[in-house]
């Protein structure tokens, strides 16, 4: 259960204008509120149907003493522009419009309420007023078709409240030669996210303040449960488990006026050395919590999992886009059995931090073989570079998605839907054969064109709709992702 993350409490507010009948905006606002017990989810039904600027006070009052944290607003008939759309200014939280379409062809003389038109000059005074909302595709409809929308709204609402509330906490400046995750933090400002940097030794010194902290042994026998018999190193648990409570409590003590935190750390070369093991074990166990922990100080990695994670309800993961499959592997494993070609294909890879629920049932904790190579000597039993979370990731639907601040402080993004195929890999660390469709020209005409870092966020289903619907209501401009080959990219050669 993820438990850094927003609950959406809905309510919806129905309008009117005072020409049309009132209660043909109560009846079919009802039938919404019907409709969506209906789907399983609960919504706070404001009795007072707003027709003007003191009705929606006392309204957007009522939904909030009700603790609604998201709202419906529903033009039931054509609604009046100025007080529906001062709604979306007086409530704290991100509002949808909606709007009913016609019910019968036997009755549109009453029984018409004229919505369609009025849906227009609510998104014109919306505009006026540069208020945002969130509009769905195609915004009118049945109570039925409506509530499937707010069914779609309340995702794309968790990630919003979430990064109103969020603070994201670094330790340490990145890595040299990984400068590819330095991004400017201007964006998170824009965004409304703040931020804490720290340095390394604030860290050591927090952790080591916690040795021999009661709940440690605590946290070794969840550990112990979590991984199994020979799958973890217990002589290290304990030693793991002092890092896991730091984290713990600093978030806590650091949020201060935030609700949400994520961190981004750095995790080599010197942690390893300094703290006598690999963090990523103890980062899989906090992200599967909820709390994304990016691997070298990745700050808009750390960004986006955590929106993934609100959007999806489940943990996510930050890998490498890292190496492409090999012809020989594609051809024994993958041609004739899935329907992609080999430049659909790549491997996902990071040293240890999916949370171990994605990973295949043989996954174990053990050491960072590149760190090893580095940091401790030639054909020496690994030491103090223990403590990756390694296995092949899980088949699932996955979301490859991330959001950035480029060099020019421009925020952008890119969202690719695919999946990670039954394959074995072959390979070390946290790692899976991944496919998305015209993978090989997106890689080149979006991650390369876009100059976006080698890091990557994963959701395991397919998100694409809510994130896009995320990104484009943050004021996102850019949003690319993997066209299809009859739409092709700006830069792409027509002639190749």
């Amino acid at each position: 259960m993820l438990h850094n993350i927003p609950e959406v409490k809905l309510g919806i507010i129905a309008v009117s204008r005072d020409c049309f009948i009132v209660s043909l905006s109560e009846r079919r606002r009802a039938a919404i509120v019907a409709a969506c017990q209906a789907k399983g989810m609960d919504m706070v039904e404001c009795k007072t149907t707003v027709e003007n600027e003191l009705d929606m006070l006392k309204a957007v009052s009522e939904v909030k003493a009700a603790g609604c944290n998201a709202l419906v607003v529903f033009l039931g008939n054509f609604g009046p522009e100025t007080p529906e759309t001062l709604i979306a200014k007086n409530f704290d939280g991100p509002v949808m419009y909606v709007a009913a379409a016609e019910e019968s062809g036997k009755d549109l003389i009453n029984g018409r309420g004229d919505a369609f038109c009025g849906m227009l000059n609510c998104s014109y005074n919306l505009g006026m007023r540069h208020l945002k909302a969130f509009i769905p595709e195609y915004p009118v409809g049945t109570a039925e078709d409506i509530a499937r929308m707010v069914a779609e709204f309340k995702p794309v609402a968790c990630a919003l409240i979430g990064l109103a509330g969020l603070k994201i906490i670094t330790f340490g400046p990145r890595p040299q030669d990984f400068f590819a995750c330095n991004a400017p933090i201007k964006g998170l400002y824009e965004l409304g996210v703040e931020i804490e940097e720290n340095s390394e030794l604030d860290l050591l010194v927090a952790y080591k303040a916690h040795k021999d902290d009661p709940r440690i042994l605590d946290v070794c026998a969840d550990m112990a449960k979590e991984m199994g018999e020979g799958c973890y190193y217990p002589e290290m648990s304990q030693r793991m488990a002092q890092l896991e409570l730091t984290l713990l409590d600093w978030a806590e003590a650091h949020k201060g006026a935030r609700k949400y935190v994520a961190f981004a750390d750095k995790c080599w070369p010197a942690f390893p050395e300094a703290f006598g093991f690999e963090p990523c074990y103890v980062n899989s166990r906090l992200v599967s919590r909820g709390i994304p922990v990016s691997c070298e100080v990745d700050i808009y990695g750390a960004l986006s999992e955590y929106i993934g994670m609100c959007v999806s309800g489940d943990t996510v993961t930050l890998l490498d886009i890292n190496n492409s499959v090999p012809a020989d592997l594609y051809h024994e494993d993958i041609e004739g059995k899935f329907p992609y070609a080999l430049t659909d294909t790549f491997m996902g890879f990071h040293c240890g931090n999916t949370p171990s629920c994605k990973l295949c049932s043989d996954r174990a904790v053990k050491y960072q073989l590149i760190q090893h190579r580095l940091l401790e000597p030639k054909d020496s039993e690994p030491d103090f570079t223990r403590g990756t979370l390694e296995g092949d990731i899980a088949a699932s639907q996955i979301t490859f998605y991330r959001l950035q601040c480029d060099s020019e402080g421009k925020l952008r993004s890119y969202i690719a839907q695919g999946e990670v195929l039954p394959v074995k890999t072959r390979s070390f660390g946290g790692i899976g054969a991944f496919a998305i469709p015209e993978m090989g020209r997106f890689y080149r005409h979006v991650l390369i064109q876009k100059r976006y870092p080698h890091h990557g966020a994963v959701a395991f289903g397919h998100y694409g709709k809510a994130l896009f619907e995320v990104m484009k209501f943050l004021g996102v401009e850019d949003i690319a992702y993997n066209q299809p080959k009859s739409l092709p990219y700006p830069t792409e050669n027509p002639f190749a």
